[in-house]
């Protein structure tokens, strides 16, 4: 898979895991720690995002 596929791969899947903050917090049965969950998983993947713009930046 090249860099830009895998780059908008992780946008997409960004994009999703805000999608599921936005609906968990809308949700009065969340709790904290399900959101805090989420936040870690949607971190995790933003710092993928960081690292493969800087590859994408490096190769071009």
């Amino acid at each position: 898979m090249s860099l830009k596929n895998h780059l908008n791969e992780l946008l997409s899947k960004h994009r999703a895991m805000e999608k599921e903050l936005a609906e968990a917090m809308a949700h009065p049965a969340t709790t904290d720690s399900q959101l805090a969950e989420i936040k870690r998983r949607k971190l995790k993947i933003k710092d993928e995002i960081t690292n493969v713009e800087r590859q994408v930046n490096m190769a071009a």
